[in-house]
């Protein structure tokens, strides 16, 4: 489909941007609000092969489309200029402003979580090498070619990481992209580098610029993403059609680049020196309370890019005295990274979250901890919390005996040795402190749990219902039997109150009126869709059903009010596992129909769809 063409031609025969008062969208339709409804050409947009139908609703001139509803949308609103449109996805109050931070980063990280487990990995491998063929060989490989060129596959994505984050978080902030990245990458070019890294003061049009690497930085990029978004959409509003394709990119960059080396990136600069002046004034206090502090917040620094401000104070102490005790405490906040990794492996029932945590627990417990805290532990919470009580604790410990390590290095079990010479005291209490940091977050996480992702087995058959549809293969000529994914009494398509649904313009289906508030993946599957009004639910299917779950009409003028996500959009889910949750009672009081369309939007593909009432009075139960 070509949106811009289709947009074009949709916003002409509504009658022209003068005749557009509002312009919303939903799942299945653009919604307008015209001046004057006269002056739409009805009969034109329903012959357009795009349009499924025209519908003239609650003051509305609704134009139902076959897909991309919302890519038409943003193309109709770029020709609409200056008109203050809006989707019908405002964001709802999804709670504390903390919650909606972390989901944010949540749904930044998910993504890039493959390559960071693969990356942490190959980290772990290539250390226990170099163990191995320097004890049994005496051979030191770290100058081998192969070695180094693995040694690159395991650093390209920290080094590079501002990239990677970069092109996720303008996803997230429906930001351009490719332009996102390019300035993520000006940040670790590396005459840039060598610029922002070196002795000699640098200035941009005379305003100064703080002194700074941001390869392998996290928050300087994802701060400039998020405010990149707001000045694109400023540049595209104001900037001719015909200059769009250059002009916006251009001025983009050259107000993004210089605003990010002089505001945002110094942003985590001064949060680190806060840190940095922090952590001597608590040393001077007592180092028992500085272990607890660094080896609760060291992961939690990690997280923001922060824990590289302090770096030095380490550095710094190896070279003036021989001995630093930061890694030492840091050694506690990565082991309770891996303890809490571990109890998820053994807690959770969720056959991937126990791949993926297995491989975050081995790759911490060398040192390489993001796997852990992206991929296991940020993502669930409570473990994460878990390790944070852990590592303090641990850290303590190392800090009231006294440990220290004789060189700077990275921590896991390959650096145990370098706490050795600090004396028997001080080694036992890190031998100590490691393994309650590990064990205690592990013990946690077992005992106390977490929200788990449900396993493939898991809530078949309790809330999910006996009512199928049967879809038969059409690669092996066999029925799969798909359970309705919400509870309550089932009635005919054709009885629904909304001709697009009640003609199936949109595919086969049922509708159901709800008697419990939840929607469960019905297969296991992928939420390509989840609008932040809530109302509507898009999901794929492994067995190839495109399934659109629409709860109830015109809900989405609720806003999400008496609704709760449980998933984000680009999850990939189990059987079983809640999507999303609503108060039936609320929602019926204001005055809103609950009946609930589920559709089998690609069944087209299936000619043979059929349903199955497994209760005799009609209920999906």
């Amino acid at each position: 489909m070509n949106y811009q063409q289709v947009a074009t031609s949709i916003l002409k025969n509504v009658g022209g941007k003068e005749n557009v008062s509002e312009l919303t969208h939903c799942y299945t339709r653009l919604r307008f609000t015209l001046y004057d409804t006269k002056k739409a050409n009805k009969a034109y947009l329903e012959e357009m092969d795009e349009v499924i139908s025209v519908v003239e609703s609650g003051g509305q001139f609704q134009i139902v489309l076959r897909n991309k509803v919302k890519e038409v949308h943003d193309q109709i609103q770029q020709l609409l200029g200056d008109l203050n449109t809006n989707e019908e996805t405002t964001e709802a109050d999804k709670g504390s402003i903390g919650n909606r931070i972390l989901n944010t980063f949540t749904s930044i990280f998910i993504p890039i979580i493959p390559a960071i487990a693969a990356s942490g990995m190959l980290k772990g491998i290539l250390a226990l090498a170099v163990m191995i063929a320097t004890h049994y060989w005496n051979v030191d490989i770290t100058s081998y070619n192969t070695y180094l060129i693995l040694e690159a596959t395991s650093n390209a994505l920290f080094h590079f990481f501002p990239i990677m984050i970069g092109y996720v978080a303008a996803k997230v902030f429906k930001a351009n992209e490719l332009i996102a990245m390019v300035l993520a990458a000006t940040l670790c070019y590396p005459d840039l580098v060598a610029l922002m890294t070196g002795d000699e003061p640098v200035t941009f049009l005379g305003i100064g610029v703080t002194l700074a690497d941001y390869t392998s930085t996290v928050i300087p990029i994802i701060i400039a993403v998020f405010i990149m978004a707001y000045v694109q959409r400023f540049f595209e509003r104001v900037i001719p059609e015909v200059l769009k394709i250059i002009m916006v990119p251009t001025l983009t960059l050259l107000v993004m680049v210089p605003a990010t080396l002089i505001i945002f990136g110094p942003i985590g600069i001064h949060l680190g020196n806060f840190i940095n002046w922090l952590y001597y004034i608590i040393m001077d206090i007592s180092p028992t309370l500085l272990g607890a502090f660094i080896g609760g917040i060291w992961c939690v620094l990690v997280i923001f890019g922060a824990h590289k401000a302090i770096l030095p104070i380490g550095i710094n102490d190896v070279a003036q005295t021989g001995q630093q005790n930061l890694l030492a405490f840091a050694g506690a906040a990565n082991f309770s990274q891996a303890g809490a990794a571990a109890g998820v492996f053994l807690k959770t029932r969720n056959k991937k979250l126990k791949t993926l945590s297995a491989t975050a627990t081995v790759t911490a417990l060398f040192g390489i901890t993001e796997p852990a805290i992206y991929g296991v532990n940020l993502r669930l919470r409570k473990p994460m919390i878990y390790a944070v009580i852990s590592g303090a604790i641990g850290g303590g410990l190392m800090g009231w005996g006294g440990s220290y390590g004789t060189a700077f290095a990275n921590q896991g079990f390959l650096t145990i040795p370098v706490y050795i010479e600090a004396g028997t005291k001080a080694f036992l209490c890190y031998i100590i402190g490691i393994a309650i940091a590990f064990f205690g977050a592990a013990a946690m996480t077992m005992l106390f749990g977490f929200k788990d992702v449900p396993e493939e087995e898991d809530a078949t058959d309790e809330g999910l219902g006996d009512s199928k549809a049967d879809v038969p293969n059409t690669m092996t000529d066999t029925k799969e039997n798909i359970p309705a994914p919400i509870q309550g009494k089932m009635m005919p398509l054709s009885d629904v109150q909304d001709e697009v649904f009640s003609s199936g313009a949109l595919g086969e289906g049922i509708a159901v009126q709800p008697t419990v508030g939840e929607v469960v993946a019905p297969a296991n599957c992928k939420v390509s869709v989840l609008y932040p009004t809530l109302h509507a639910i898009g999901l794929e299917l492994e067995n190839g059903v495109e399934l659109l779950i629409h709860i109830g009409f015109d809900t989405a003028e609720l806003n999400g009010k008496g609704f709760e996500a449980h998933v984000n959009a680009g999850d990939e889910i189990s059987k079983g596992t809640k999507i999303v949750s609503f108060d039936i009672d609320e929602i019926k009081a204001k005055g809103y129909d609950l009946t609930t369309p589920i559709i089998i939007t690609n069944s087209s593909q299936y000619p043979n769809v059929s349903i199955v009432e497994s209760n005799k009075d009609g209920t999906v139960s």
